[in-house]
C-alpha cells in the first residue's frame, strides 16, 4: 500500500472516496450538521491540547520553524480560537436561550431584521463564508428579543457549514423559537473557496432562502419581504 494510502487509513477516512471530488461539489449530506455521538464527551480544555498538538504538526509538515518567535504560539492561538470562537456553534451549551414575551402591543405584522454579519467557515475546505442573513417572522402572540435573532443566526454559523444547511437551521430553529410557521430567512454570502481557490472569481455571491407559513404560501407576504431587504 502506498504511503499517502496508509496515512489516510491511520486518520480514519475512506480511500475508495473520491475526496477532492465531493469537495469541490459541495456537497451537503445532512439537515443536521455531522457529528460523532461522543463529539462532546471531551471537555474543551483536553481539546484544545490535542488541536494544539496536531496543529503544530501541520505546520510542522509544511516546514515552518516553530522555534520562531512569530510562530511558536500559533498552534495554541489556533486550537483556542476553533474551539471558543469559530466553532463553538458546534457546542450545544452554548446555544442561545431564546426566551419570548407576550406581544402585550398587538404588534401583528412582520418584524424584519436584516443585515446581520455573520462569519462561518466552508465545511469542505474550512476558509471563511462571510455575509448577511435576512430574517423576518410574524409573530401568534409571542416576540423575541432583537439580539436573539442575531444571536441565532451567529450561533448556526460557528461551525463548519455549508450555505443550504444553515439557512435551514436558522429558519428552523426560529419557527420552534417563536412557536410560528410564518418565519423567512434569506442569506446571501461569499466564499473564500471560491474566491481564493479553485475558479477565484472574487465578485461572485451566494444566495438561499427558507420560506414558511405566509412567506411560502402567501405571495404578498414574501414580496413585502423582499421589498424590505432591498431598501
Amino acid at each position: 500500500m502506498k504511503q499517502k494510502e496508509i496515512l489516510l487509513n491511520t486518520m480514519g477516512i475512506d480511500i475508495a472516496q473520491p475526496i477532492d471530488e465531493i469537495g469541490d461539489e459541495h456537497i451537503g449530506t445532512s439537515l443536521e450538521t455531522p457529528l460523532r455521538e461522543d463529539a462532546f464527551e471531551m471537555d474543551d480544555d483536553l481539546k484544545i491540547e490535542l488541536i494544539e498538538k496536531h496543529f503544530k504538526e501541520i505546520m510542522h509538515v509544511l516546514g515552518l520553524d516553530l522555534s520562531d518567535d512569530s510562530l511558536k504560539g500559533t498552534p495554541r492561538r489556533v486550537a483556542k480560537m476553533y474551539i471558543k470562537e469559530i466553532f463553538s456553534g458546534l457546542d450545544p451549551k452554548n446555544k442561545p436561550d431564546a426566551k419570548l414575551f407576550e406581544n402585550k402591543y398587538k404588534y401583528n405584522e412582520m418584524l424584519v431584521e436584516k443585515d446581520i454579519t455573520f462569519f462561518s467557515n466552508c465545511e469542505h475546505h474550512f476558509v471563511p463564508i462571510y455575509g448577511k442573513a435576512h430574517v423576518a417572522y410574524i409573530s401568534n402572540g409571542n416576540v423575541i428579543g432583537l439580539s436573539k435573532i442575531n444571536r441565532i443566526v451567529q450561533y448556526f454559523a460557528k461551525r463548519p457549514q455549508v450555505q443550504e444547511r444553515l439557512t435551514m437551521q436558522i429558519g428552523n430553529e426560529l419557527k420552534e423559537a417563536l412557536g410560528t410557521d410564518d418565519v423567512a430567512v434569506v442569506i446571501d454570502a461569499h466564499h473564500m473557496c471560491v474566491s481564493t481557490r479553485g475558479v477565484q472569481d472574487v465578485n461572485s455571491s451566494t444566495v438561499t432562502s427558507f420560506y414558511s407559513g405566509k412567506f411560502e404560501n402567501d405571495e404578498n407576504s414574501r414580496s413585502e419581504f423582499m421589498k424590505y431587504i432591498s431598501l
